[in-house]
């Protein structure tokens, strides 16, 4: 038995449209996560930083959060539509 891609692609559209249904629900709490983590790493990295424990990855830390919370902003201005079909 050969398996016609239109047979592959119905079981394949529905796991898609499963996990954006997943993604959909949950996409306030990863922002807050994002968020909340964003702040914990630019004020570790800023403790690292300043008290001149290790300034190098101190400044890493500050830089990796500041860009984190970029990215955090930008999927709230502008979040991603999950409907797939």
């Amino acid at each position: 038995m050969k398996l016609m891609p239109a047979d592959l692609l119905s079981p394949l559209a529905d796991f898609a449209s499963l996990i954006a249904g997943y993604f959909a629900e949950i996409w306030d709490f990863l922002i807050f996560i994002g968020g909340v983590s964003a702040g914990i790493v630019v004020l570790a990295g800023a403790i690292l930083w300043f008290t001149e424990v290790n300034s190098k990855r101190g400044k890493g830390l500050v830089m990796s959060g500041v860009l984190l919370a970029i990215i955090v902003q930008y999927f709230i201005t502008y979040p991603p539509v999950f409907g797939i079909g």
